[in-house]
């Protein structure tokens, strides 16, 4: 079955004019893995903010933060090269509502909420100072997440520069939606808490577009420049979810990055579920 897959997803991506492609996942009905490329690094983009959202309630659990917990909004940075002050670029930032509470306060949770379903870089690096990147780092290595590398904060050009950034793998995104699953790494209430905030994401062109509306996706996409990512966990009536990683690098002249990864999760959804009866 592999070898067959792994042939209609070339014939998608291979004339695309991708540099890079990876795509993991494992499906908990059938208990299928499947990995290409899924040791390759990429830049993360905003799927590091799944790493920070995890960070958040395991924190929560060790009773070193609670989400209602209320933390200072501003919009001044510093940068771990130089510890010179930046700030982000709200014309390049997916939300605006956090802006409008500059110089006020918002719970942990809310934060939480608008860094996944509306990917506010701003909310992220409010959050992740807060954390602080060793408390970060600790959590995804006791959780054997070594294809997850968080280097820095959202926007700081200065670690950019010097080739600092935020990496993941396929196979590491795939662990870590897999530890949502896991009744026995966050409490119920936790991964509960978290799946409804990944449920609610507001960018869906990438893995939900062609899956069939019956369908819940709790997910997270990942965008600049050059790189197209898309991430999460695909729940279906009457079976077991499947967890999936997409992971795309190109040139910025290429189109239709989300159009070919909408096509890799359709590939993969009727290889594990199509037979069921379900249709897109």
């Amino acid at each position: 079955m592999a070898s067959t897959l792994l042939d209609e997803l070339q014939a998608v991506f291979s004339g695309a004019g991708f540099t890079a492609v990876a795509v993991a996942f494992y499906d908990y009905e059938s208990e299928l893995h499947f990995s290409y490329q899924g040791d390759r690094f990429f830049h993360a983009a905003s799927t590091m903010k799944v790493a920070v959202l995890l960070a958040i309630f395991k924190a929560a659990e060790e009773g070193k933060l609670k989400l209602e917990d209320r933390l200072h909004v501003r919009n001044r940075f510093t940068s771990i090269v130089d510890g010179g002050v930046f700030r982000i670029d709200p014309s390049r930032d997916g939300d605006t509502e956090v802006y409008r509470w500059l110089g006020r306060a918002m719970t942990i949770a809310e934060l939480a909420r608008v860094m996944i379903t509306r990917s506010s870089n701003l909310a992220t690096n409010i959050l992740f100072d807060y954390l602080g990147i060793d408390l970060v780092r600790r959590i995804l290595e006791e959780a054997d997440l070594d294809g997850i590398k968080i280097q820095r904060g959202v926007e700081d050009e200065a670690a950019f520069h010097l080739g600092l950034n935020n990496e993941v793998n396929a196979d590491g995104l795939l662990r870590l939606f897999r530890l949502f699953c896991n009744v026995h790494y966050l409490a119920e209430k936790s991964r509960a808490g978290v799946l409804e905030i990944l449920f609610a994401q507001e960018y869906n062109s990438m893995i939900p577009a062609r899956l069939p509306a019956r369908a819940k996706v709790a997910h997270k996409t990942g965008e600049i420049s050059t790189i197209c990512h898309d991430a999460g966990i695909v729940f279906l009536p009457q079976r077991k979810p499947y967890v999936l990683a997409i992971l795309t690098e190109a040139p910025a002249s290429v189109e239709n990055r989300q159009r070919v990864v909408s096509s890799i999760s359709e590939i993969i959804y009727r290889r594990l579920a199509g037979s069921k009866g379900e249709s897109a």
